[in-house]
């Protein structure tokens, strides 16, 4: 089975090609350039590389969310795009469980976080059993405090991975001292390569969804949805 993986959550844009159980290639870029500018240059880059074509790939896969609006909706639109235009199934993976697979095998707990602004965060809670993912608890958005007396709770050490780092990293480790370990700087940001690994175990299972109906998983109502709500109340 081949997949082409692309993730466009947050800021980090990032494609990759598995092949069965081989990273063939993974291409991220980490800066502050838009997703419409930087995803289609970067799959035609990794597919010219290795030497393949879209059409070569059994599956497209995509990072679904939670995540930023606009990213969640380029990556989808892209993914779609191919998948529909080349009869491709489509999976659709969630970002903060990919995330997670960035610390494959940890038996540690995994708490990816994602800024969700406002002093809140994106998060979800993980660990290993052998090569198995574990959902703790699943995607919620809490505040710094909230997740921070959550993980308190925890009977073991928790790794903390994802852009939430950045902006509650800080506050979280002074508050849970030794018990949470902030991952370092390659395994921290969202990759294509983690979406591809747990996207080909969810194709394993049969876990398609029909490009005709994949919407991202915002978890929330974008800022333009909320003013809207409140305009007409």
């Amino acid at each position: 089975m081949r997949i082409l993986a692309i993730e466009s959550s947050a800021v980090t844009a990032s494609v990759a090609i598995l092949e069965d159980d081989t990273l063939v290639a993974e291409y991220t870029i980490n800066h502050k350039m838009t997703h419409s500018q930087t995803l289609l240059p970067m799959i035609d880059e990794i597919f010219s590389m290795v030497q393949l074509k879209p059409d070569d790939v059994d599956v497209i896969a995509v990072s679904k969310g939670p995540g930023s609006f606009t990213g969640l909706r380029i990556g989808a639109a892209t993914g779609k795009g191919i998948a529909l235009a080349l009869d491709k199934k489509m999976v659709a993976v969630p970002t903060l469980a990919a995330m997670a697979y960035n610390l494959y095998g940890d038996s540690r707990y995994i708490c990816p976080v994602m800024d969700a602004r406002r002093k809140h965060l994106y998060s979800g809670i993980y660990t290993f059993d052998g090569d198995r993912l574990i959902t703790v608890r699943d995607v919620n958005l809490e505040s710094y405090d909230e997740l921070a007396e959550e993980l308190a709770g925890l009977d073991g050490q928790v790794v903390l991975v994802g852009d939430g780092v950045d902006v509650a990293g800080d506050v979280l480790k002074e508050q849970l001292g030794d018990k949470c370990v902030l991952a370092p700087a390659h395994i921290k940001t969202q990759r294509a390569g983690s979406v591809a690994l747990l996207a080909k175990q969810m194709a394993d299972n049969g876990e398609y969804t029909d490009a005709d109906e994949l919407k991202p998983d915002y978890l929330r109502p974008s800022q333009a949805e909320r003013e809207k709500a409140q305009h007409e109340s």
